[in-house]
């Protein structure tokens, strides 16, 4: 699996923000219906100081959130950005997930995503879980650019990497 496997839109700028948001589990066919067209609604309305922004929010993975504003007409202000928080929290609520869990860290493993809490990284490695070539889920990109090249990629080329080592030695 790889970023061209998911059809994130064309048309926004390299330089557009991006939010990831991992839910701590795979959302069913039907939530991610009325998810997707939850963020529909929302991209659609969303303001930034009364001017429309470029938006666009899908879940993609069965389980990843991405919302992204292309900023080349409208800037993304604090209260537009605190917007687009509520919308997650009013998923976290209506669909009983954790979005905002960071020691959580995805990984695709046999073509789907699965969640480690990083205190167990080292023992995932060590029972062959998963290896420094699995893809892992670089959740802290923050323009189209990054999502682009660097939200999937081998856990040897992620920050993770200097954790693994340390440990290994």
């Amino acid at each position: 699996m790889n970023i061209q496997d998911i059809n994130l839109p064309s048309g926004f700028s390299p330089a557009s923000r991006v939010w990831i948001y991992q839910s701590n589990r795979p959302f069913h066919e039907q939530e991610i219906k009325e998810i997707d067209e939850q963020l529909l609604q929302f991209t659609e309305q969303w303001n930034a100081h009364g001017a429309p922004v470029k938006g666009w929010g899908r879940v993609v993975l069965g389980q990843v959130v991405i919302l992204i504003a292309d900023e080349t007409e409208t800037t993304v202000s604090g209260c537009s950005t605190d917007s687009s928080v509520r919308v997650i929290k009013s998923i976290e609520k209506q669909y009983n997930v954790n979005m905002f869990d960071r020691l959580l860290l995805g990984f695709i493993v046999k073509d789907k995503v699965q969640l480690l809490p990083m205190a167990q990284l080292g023992y995932a490695m060590e029972q062959g879980f998963i290896d420094e070539n699995t893809l892992y889920l670089n959740n802290t990109v923050l323009t189209k650019a990054d999502l682009d090249t660097k939200w999937l990629i081998p856990l040897k080329d992620s920050w993770l990497s200097a954790k693994i080592t340390r440990k290994a030695v």
